[in-house]
């Protein structure tokens, strides 16, 4: 899908057809799409089909000949219900590329996301398509604060699922478990790399910043900061959960086995004592049916009593 938006008297408005500081929005292009912005911007091809590779890592490229600047950044994205069997929401990474010309802001992605949404229908404030500076470094702010909304909801999600375990320790609650550590694991990579991009864009030296955004800057690698730190922390929690889980899992079953052999070994004292008398031999004392049923109680009890107080039966 090929769009194009500019800033109207401080609004953002779609636009029929691009103009110079406008924004050219292309999400999962067709080839003809594509060699429509390459005609009117004259950006390279590669540049455009960056970020419609799912594995595209974050990173900053200039073109020497023209100038133009690639920004390539993960964003967070709510996992498809189709791919997502269970009944949590999880989440993943895209990349997004943001290509900065003389006269164009250019992005590019391969499906449609909530962030791209905000700034389209003019849901993010102060965003004017002219400042190009600017429009970048907002648009990696909201990114730095999705990533903190979906941070905080896998610790919620987390919670819960704790909560049910505690109740009941079913597959599927494992299971949940392991796709929220999965979720997290995407964020922190993404995070990672994001703050390095942004690191590099500070300095100056790929996109010009000027003085009034500095203080957008700085809350960029604020918010970028925290959401690293609490990726990390939310994912030491999980693992850790997720090891004491195994270790209780692994404890009750060793009890399951301790009790089953106690049984076992009840089991088989009447088994054993009359495979004795039940033999074709002469000879054996109380052969009569009384004493021996009389024997194969006695000594179950005295085993059963022995085994109890060795806690082979907790």
């Amino acid at each position: 899908m090929l769009s194009y938006y500019k800033t109207i008297d401080g609004v953002i408005t779609q636009m029929e057809t691009p103009e110079k500081n406008s924004w050219i929005s292309l999400i999962a292009p067709t080839d003809e799409e594509i060699d429509t912005v390459m005609s009117i911007t004259g950006v390279d091809e590669d540049f455009l089909r960056a970020a419609l590779d799912e594995e595209e890592t974050s990173r900053v490229e200039v073109d020497d000949e023209t100038g133009h600047a690639l920004i390539t950044v993960d964003v967070p994205i709510e996992a498809d219900h189709e791919e997502n069997d269970s009944e949590l929401l999880l989440y993943s990474t895209l990349p997004v590329g943001i290509i900065e010309t003389q006269d164009y802001l250019i992005t590019v992605c391969l499906q449609n996301n909530t962030i791209l949404d905000d700034f389209a229908a003019g849901r993010v404030k102060h965003v004017v398509t002219n400042l190009k500076s600017r429009f970048i470094f907002q648009f990696l702010y909201v990114v730095a604060v999705r990533f903190l909304i979906y941070l905080r909801r896998i610790n919620r999600m987390s919670n819960r699922v704790e909560q049910l375990l505690h109740r009941s320790m079913k597959n599927q609650e494992l299971i949940q478990m392991l796709d929220l550590e999965k979720s997290l694991v995407y964020f922190s990579t993404s995070l990672k790399s994001n703050q390095l991009v942004i690191e590099k864009l500070q300095r100056g030296r790929i996109i010009e910043i000027f003085e009034e955004d500095q203080e957008l800057i700085d809350d960029v690698m604020i918010e970028m900061d925290q959401a690293i730190e609490m990726s990390n922390i939310y994912s030491n929690i999980l693992s850790g959960t997720m090891d004491a889980f195994a270790s209780l899992i692994s404890n009750n079953l060793n009890i399951v086995m301790k009790v089953l052999t106690a049984i076992t070994i009840l089991m088989s004292i009447p088994t054993m004592i009359s495979s004795f008398y039940g033999m074709n031999v002469t000879g054996l004392p109380f052969a009569e049916f009384v004493p021996v049923i009389i024997i194969i109680v006695a000594v179950t009890i005295v085993t059963a009593v022995i085994l109890y107080k060795n806690n082979m039966f907790q």
